[in-house]
């Protein structure tokens, strides 16, 4: 499939589900009733009303199986994939909160008991997020999240000089989606495939130029190469703060040879991407 054209302002949920190019045959096209959601991911009260607040709606899309995607169910040890869905929530009232945002992502992940591909559109962002589940070490046929949500942001207004916000950028992740350019050995290679690619939009923020993973090797290193310059990310940053806080100038000092110390790591890991 061919990618036509197109700007960050005039990416919508319904474009990144196009790029997905999912086979008719999979669609279903049906509502998600937040109760449901709420019953089967949200423990505690808090979690419950972030998903009543925040989702104005949730649509099911389509549901991948080896019948109607040509693609050959997973099992091991520990997962069985029968399964890949793919949903459109619609989000309200959260703004630019991410962490809130990523909160409501992670409950719905939870809800589902299949891998899910789920696009999230806030207004003036959009994510993508994907998790692979296995299934729960102490309870039977219950599934849980295996490691922590990967998950593509985009800014429909970002800053002119960002390094993501290019149409050539846009336009290849786009391309990169493309299900058919996915590995499809099993249920389990498509969804890894897809997590991939994600993972390649996110090394755009350091790198400035979206390059897909050649193969599965390179798509652990850059995963983990990206994880760690999320950690080092954070570090500095509250180097930094604790730095303008500090009176004593012999503190400040170590402080900020620390800093330096760390952007020169940062600096090469992101080489790395």
């Amino acid at each position: 499939m061919t990618t036509p054209a197109i700007s960050m302002t005039d990416l919508s949920s319904d474009r990144l589900i196009a790029a997905l190019n999912l086979p008719a045959a999979a669609t279903v096209s049906q509502r998600v009733p937040k109760k449901i959601l709420a019953e089967n991911a949200a423990a505690t009260a808090t979690d419950r009303r972030l998903l009543q607040d925040h989702i104005e709606e949730i649509i099911w899309i389509a549901a991948l199986k080896p019948a109607n995607a040509g693609v050959a169910e997973y099992r091991d040890e520990q997962r069985t994939y029968l399964e890949l869905a793919v949903l459109c929530a619609t989000l309200r009232q959260l703004g630019g909160n991410s962490a809130k945002v990523t909160r409501v992502a992670e409950l719905v992940h939870r809800a589902i008991p299949y891998p899910v591909v789920l696009v999230l559109d806030g207004g003036e962002r959009l994510y993508v997020s994907l998790a692979h589940i296995r299934w729960a070490r102490k309870e039977a046929d219950q599934t849980v999240l295996d490691g922590a949500l990967m998950q593509g942001i985009f800014e429909r207004h970002c800053a002119a000089n960002s390094q993501a916000c290019t149409d050539d950028n846009l336009r290849e992740f786009l391309t990169a989606l493309d299900m058919s350019r996915q590995a499809r050995t099993s249920l389990w290679h498509l969804y890894q495939g897809w997590l991939d690619t994600v993972s390649a939009w996110q090394a755009v923020a350091v790198t400035g130029r979206f390059e897909a993973s050649m193969t599965p090797e390179q798509a652990a290193d850059r995963r983990a190469a990206l994880q760690r310059c999320h950690a080092l990310d954070a570090r500095i940053a509250s180097l930094r703060s604790a730095a303008n806080k500090e009176k004593q100038m012999a503190r400040q000092v170590a402080a900020n040879l620390e800093i330096k110390r760390l952007q020169h790591e940062r600096d090469a890991v992101g080489r790395q991407l």
